[in-house]
């Protein structure tokens, strides 16, 4: 099943479910709502819609959102681009941090250029939505607990992160200003075909492109850490909750950074990002201006 958060000329935003090219608005209260009522309660209404008739916003606001850093590919350039070999650390366990779940964006939102920073990238990602809470869950039963996966920017301020880095404490401004979702999210059941035998892991092209040109290009089963691992590291000793979203980390060459290392050139005014997932969509933003 597809699900999405829409609104047309004459209604606020509210859940839908996509279905065969049609759009039929869902009475809930939130997409976080459809989730917590279960699949097996949605019934599919009279209205509907076209899709080129209605607006998509980000599918949900999440409960939490975390942001993991598992493909290697990316892990490997990005600590080359500081000089160093990847942390023999990585390798014994999935790693996230905690960004903010109260800046999110939507498919064709303007995303603001932050004042503070010259070098704006986008980060092509997979994320999951958790669809029943728990702890301590075993990465084999983790699939049991995604609603269904979503495509991620994870908007990062380059020369803010790089030097908050330095620190130690991991990234903060260089990230929490912006963070994209959508346009829909797509449920396990509509990806089964595409499953590669390891918990929470399909076989999903990924690309972006800038300006209509291609700069990104990677697929989702090249993941190191399985969002099963990723799902049993993070909820060890710690409950998962619905509407929680965990982002994957960066596919391969999934961003600037790894194209142009460390000088840019970065993202500008008006630039328009598109993040495609094979099966999920697009997802398109545009870059606005900087304010002082």
């Amino acid at each position: 099943m597809i699900f999405a958060t829409i609104s047309t000329l004459r209604s606020p935003p509210q859940p839908a479910l996509v279905s065969n090219g049609r759009v039929y608005p869902l009475p809930f209260a939130d997409m976080r709502a459809v989730i917590q009522a279960g699949v097996d309660k949605i019934k599919i209404s009279e209205t509907s819609f076209a899709m080129d008739e209605v607006k998509f916003h980000a599918p949900l606001r999440p409960t939490t959102l975390r942001d993991a850093y598992a493909f290697e590919q990316h892990v490997k350039t990005a600590n080359q681009n500081r000089g160093r070999e990847v942390p023999e650390e990585w390798y014994k366990f999935p790693v996230f941090y905690y960004t903010n779940p109260n800046s999110i964006f939507g498919p064709g939102d303007k995303i603001p250029y932050p004042h503070f920073t010259n070098a704006l990238d986008y980060e092509l990602e997979i994320a999951i939505v958790i669809g029943k809470a728990g702890i301590n869950i075993k990465a084999e039963d983790a699939p049991d607990y995604i609603f269904g996966y979503t495509i991620f920017n994870d908007w990062s301020a380059r020369d803010i992160q790089r030097e908050e880095m330095k620190v130690g404490l991991g990234p903060a401004k260089g990230k929490d200003f912006a963070s994209s979702l959508g346009p829909v999210i797509v449920t396990s059941e509509a990806l089964a075909d595409r499953s590669v035998n390891r918990p929470g892991v399909y076989d999903l092209n990924m690309s972006a492109k800038v300006n209509g040109i291609e700069m990104s290009r990677g697929n989702f089963k090249d993941i190191f850490w399985s969002f099963g691992e990723i799902i049993a590291r993070a909820s060890d000793t710690s409950e998962l909750q619905v509407g929680d979203v965990i982002g994957s980390g960066t596919v391969g060459t999934g961003c600037l950074l790894e194209l142009t290392r460390t000088q840019g050139p970065w993202l500008n005014e008006g630039d328009v990002v598109e993040l495609e997932i094979e099966r999920i969509g697009i997802l398109k933003n545009i870059i606005g201006g900087k304010k002082k």
